[in-house]
């Protein structure tokens, strides 16, 4: 049985109800010099919700998922408020195999007893990497009619929008304007696993 990790939850400000980081990405991260090739080398430290998520995206340990659906379950039920579907944020990094994002979703969904909003949300383009981008009014531009959102399926509902790292939180808030408007969504609520320390 997965056991749910220490957190620090804080609150993030955009156009949704109610948004929430369950903890920072890294804790502290030191360069201590370069490798072979010249590149920087740093001594990270990660939060322990952070070490998984690395762990998961970084090295495809799926065996890390129940623990991150456990903890993110948790504090859900803590807040004790009522959606009708979760709705993943579709993956950046479209060449993975399997979707980090999409696997917690599911698991989530599972543990929680909410559907998954299938195809509620859709990338209708491709974008440039956004952690690539550190200034926001470019991502924003970037984001410009990269999604599409279904209204039959949107339309009066409380959704939960789920990411798994929020950066500087242009894509939670172009997808949440979606939802607002296009989609015709009662309530959309925002959940991150982590959060960057800085825009990076």
């Amino acid at each position: 049985m997965a056991v749910s990790v220490a957190i620090n939850p804080h609150r993030l400000v955009g156009p949704w109800s109610g948004g929430y980081a369950l903890d920072v990405h890294t804790t502290r991260s030191t360069m201590i010099g370069h490798n072979a090739f010249g590149h920087p080398v740093f001594d990270t430290v990660r939060s322990p919700l952070g070490e998984l998520l690395y762990r998961l995206k970084n090295r495809g340990d799926e065996s890390v998922v129940p623990e991150i659906v456990d903890t993110a379950a948790a504090f859900l039920r803590g807040r004790r408020v009522r959606f009708d579907a979760l709705v993943p944020v579709p993956p950046s990094n479209t060449a993975r195999k399997r979707q980090p994002v999409i696997a917690v979703a599911k698991a989530l969904s599972d543990v929680l007893g909410v559907p998954v909003c299938e195809g509620c949300v859709t990338k209708t383009k491709s974008t440039a990497q956004l952690k690539d981008v550190f200034d926001f009014a470019k991502r924003t531009e970037i984001l410009t009619g990269a999604f599409t959102v279904d209204a039959a399926k949107t339309t009066g509902k409380r959704l939960l929008l789920f990411d798994d790292l929020y950066r500087s939180g242009a894509t939670v808030n172009a997808i949440t304007t979606l939802l607002l408007t296009t989609g015709a969504a009662g309530a959309v609520y925002l959940l991150t696993l982590t959060q960057t320390r800085k825009l990076a």
